[in-house]
């Protein structure tokens, strides 16, 4: 099947559409994915859980899936709505009794679904630029990255004191769970993967948090490229991916960003759709507390309804065998190409296709598909067969 670009759509769908089957059996090792009811789904998260019952319906009735919360009290909320749950611990500190409460306050409740260590650890002790603009502990922006001997020697001399800490907190945790759930640490793009591999054989999900549109800087196509990064880094560790639900301008002055810039509906979509045609294993959106424009909330609601829908496909492992290769029209230089990735659920197929360079293709040639002979394949949301 050889499939032109005619257009400039970064993003391309098709599935050969029959009825929506149930998805794969439970697994047993940690693959990144939740587990509801007996049925697996693919993670669509939220770090902010709705102030109101109205807001929260709102949230669920969407297509999110999971929620990051605080409390049981917000387990209660989250599980009157559907949601599975994310809660933040404080693991920095070792297996403390506070951490021991918490856990055991919590543990038995069914809406409970992951642990989260502490956010970005790495790079708040490395590359973090509070480091020197509040914290005072590099005399000059930059130093992480110049590897001045200073900046070193506090990494190292926190890593020491924190790494086995955190290690004591986790096998607390694990110790307390009776329900094996997943722990996951986030980190931020550029954390230092010496540091990060310290505490990576003792939880099962890594990944980062990258948010690439600003007014004059829209280069969405970094999102697939940081979830390749952290792939890398995570040593075969399921890879979340955190994602943008905000304007620079939202922040505060700290960033000194004026101009309110969001992404379209296409630019969060093709970021969605790339993190998985790239393997991505669950997609949680940061920065929704801040909104000031509900156009814009209701666009990354509408993203993840269209999501939700694709779940037995997004549990579905990749079909073996299936490669895209560019037919180029001019050079070749520097050029990141046309990603693919295929799914089967039942009878149906999802075919995706991204294309991650900023001008089209004079054509893209997938194969693989033989299994597809003789079958329509539609544009999902579209009229093109």
């Amino acid at each position: 099947m050889t499939t032109p670009i005619r257009r400039h759509p970064a993003l391309l769908a098709f599935a050969c559409i029959a009825a929506l089957l149930p998805g794969r059996p439970v697994q047993a090792e940690q693959d990144g994915l939740l587990t509801k009811d007996g049925k697996r789904l693919f993670p669509i998260g939220f770090y902010e859980l709705p102030k109101d019952d109205a807001g929260l319906k709102a949230m669920a009735e969407s297509g999110v899936n999971l929620v990051r919360i605080r409390n049981r009290a917000d387990l209660d909320r989250a599980a009157s709505v559907g949601m599975q749950c994310v809660l933040p611990l404080s693991i920095q500190a070792g297996a403390t009794d506070k951490l021991r409460q918490l856990v055991e306050s919590v543990q038995d409740h069914p809406a409970l679904a992951v642990w989260e260590g502490p956010d970005e650890v790495v790079w708040n002790f490395t590359a973090f630029s509070g480091l020197h603009k509040k914290m005072k502990v590099h005399k000059t922006p930059g130093e992480w990255w110049r590897q001045t001997p200073e900046a070193v020697a506090y990494a190292e001399k926190r890593a020491q004191d924190l790494m086995p800490k955190m290690h004591e907190g986790i096998a607390l945790v694990r110790k307390l769970d009776k329900h094996n759930r997943l722990f996951w640490i986030n980190e931020a793009l550029s954390s230092d993967v010496i540091y990060v591999r310290q505490y990576l054989d003792v939880v099962d999900v890594t990944g980062c948090d990258i948010y690439p549109v600003k007014k004059d800087a829209r280069n969405v196509a970094n999102v697939g490229l940081a979830t390749e990064r952290w792939k890398q880094a995570g040593r075969g560790k399921p890879v979340w991916m955190v994602l943008q639900a905000f304007a620079w301008s939202e922040l505060g002055d700290y960033y000194g960003v004026k101009e309110v810039a969001y992404p379209t509906f296409a630019e969060s979509r093709f970021m969605a759709y790339d993190v998985i045609a790239r393997g991505a294993k669950g997609i949680l959106y940061w920065g929704s507390h801040y909104l000031k424009s509900q156009a814009f909330r209701e666009s990354i609601y509408a993203l993840t309804s269209e999501l939700s829908a694709l779940q037995p496909f997004l549990v579905a492992p990749d079909v073996d065998g299936v490669r895209a290769s560019v037919i180029e029209a001019y050079d070749t230089r520097a050029l990141l190409g046309v990603r693919v990735t295929v799914r089967k659920a039942g009878d149906d197929w999802l075919i995706i296709l991204v294309n991650e360079d900023d001008r089209p293709h004079m054509a893209v040639e997938v194969t693989g598909l033989t299994a597809l002979n003789g079958r329509r394949i539609e544009l999902l949301y579209d009229k093109e067969t």
